[in-house]
């Protein structure tokens, strides 16, 4: 092996990360391990060592070096990680010296920490601890935990819209509903939707009648804005849709329902017309934005409504690294399984990732942008141009 693997290595880690050190010693375990963590927190990365890590400078180990690197590497990885990774070394030799070579897969056990349980990212080249709203995200990529079994403290048994969950109950299970409080909160707790005397994110979320005092943050933003710019001060409506995910669907595509144009056709002047866009559309990628948005993110699902463009912005990034490629074609992973499981009997949902390929085929003009790194998930459906 020569230079060109060297070369090679580092071209191939362009789409991860590649650091250089020098020398490694037993001091250096607790740097070391860290990076391990934020490498496999992150996309994976390659660390070289016998390099200079300002310079690039190939110094190369010796063989003694590179028996005991080797040694301190793989004991780290499997002692001072947790979970535990598997990491890969070579030995390349590069103008007559020789370097150690480790390649750090992206890991498939998130989130990892090091012995101290403290939780690495990487932030470009360096590394950072992990924010408490990341670490929920990890937990939740990983299926580790879930945003909607969160039990709110702020919030009771009384907080429910019994009349809501009545009808639910009753038409989903084909049986009257229990009579007793205790046996009610004994089946919403089975259901995940009731913990303690509290109820449960997905809880207020199918059934809360409070909630714009107990999850604010769960709502809807609409603005109807004059023009095609977001930086626009003129708009013609704006709401703020608090609720629960029945009330934020009714009121979120009344408001893009009255916001579009509605084309004659051929009909009577008094008809109302065809929507510019089916009302399908809409309501797929509605539904989809609730039931599938992230939780753990403090922040209200946006829909802007602009003269040549609509669109709906999602907190979060698509789950499980799926991309929009995948997503056009029917391939969904949902990271809200309640929600998912009840959301056929409360809106007009049928099934994963079904939604966006109906919406597709009703009306085609329409992107999909998954911002990983702002957390944000948007659909631009384009309107026609206006005869």
């Amino acid at each position: 092996m020569d230079a060109i693997d060297l070369q090679r290595i580092i071209k191939e880690g362009e789409n991860s990360l590649v650091q250089f050190k020098l020398k490694l010693t037993k001091q250096s375990a607790d740097d070391i391990s860290a990076e391990f963590v934020a490498l496999s927190n992150a996309e994976g990365g390659t660390l070289i060592i016998g390099v200079e890590d300002k310079t690039g400078q190939i110094i190369g180990l010796s063989f003694g070096e590179l028996e005991e690197y080797n040694n301190l590497l793989f004991n780290w990885s499997t002692n001072n990680v947790k979970p535990a990774i598997s990491i890969f070394t070579e030995t390349l030799t590069v103008n007559d010296r020789q370097v150690l070579v480790a390649k750090i897969p992206k890991g498939f056990d998130k989130p990892y920490c090091d012995k101290n349980m403290v939780y690495w990212m990487k932030s470009a080249a360096n590394k950072r601890r992990v924010s408490p709203e990341e670490l929920k995200r990890l937990f939740q990529a990983s299926g580790k935990l879930y945003a909607e079994r969160t039990p709110l403290y702020q919030s009771s048994f009384s907080d429910l819209d019994f009349k809501l969950l009545k009808g639910f109950y009753e038409k989903k299970y084909n049986e009257p509903m229990p009579e007793t409080q205790a046996e009610v909160e004994f089946l919403l707790t089975n259901i995940q939707l009731l913990e303690g005397s509290n109820l449960t994110l997905a809880g207020a979320l199918l059934f809360g009648k409070n909630n714009h005092n107990i999850i604010p943050e769960c709502c809807i933003t609409a603005i109807w804005f004059v023009g095609n710019n977001l930086a626009g001060t003129q708009y013609r409506g704006s709401e703020n849709i608090y609720g629960n995910i029945k009330d934020q669907y009714e009121r979120g595509f009344a408001f893009i329902s009255k916001a579009i144009n509605y084309i004659q056709n051929g009909r009577s002047f008094n008809s109302l017309g065809e929507p510019e866009i089916p009302l399908l559309v809409f309501e797929e990628l509605l539904v989809n934005a609730i039931i599938h948005r992230d939780y753990f993110i403090n922040d209200s699902i946006k829909i802007f409504i602009f003269d040549n463009r609509i669109e709906i912005r999602s907190p979060g990034k698509l789950p499980n690294s799926i991309t929009e490629s995948q997503i056009k074609k029917g391939i969904r992973r949902t990271r809200n399984v309640i929600l998912t499981s009840f959301a056929f009997d409360i809106l007009p949902f049928r099934g994963i990732g079904s939604g966006i390929v109906r919406s597709l085929h009703a009306y085609p003009d329409i992107e999909f942008e998954n911002d990983a790194e702002g957390e944000q998930f948007t659909v631009t459906i384009k309107r026609p141009e206006n005869k």
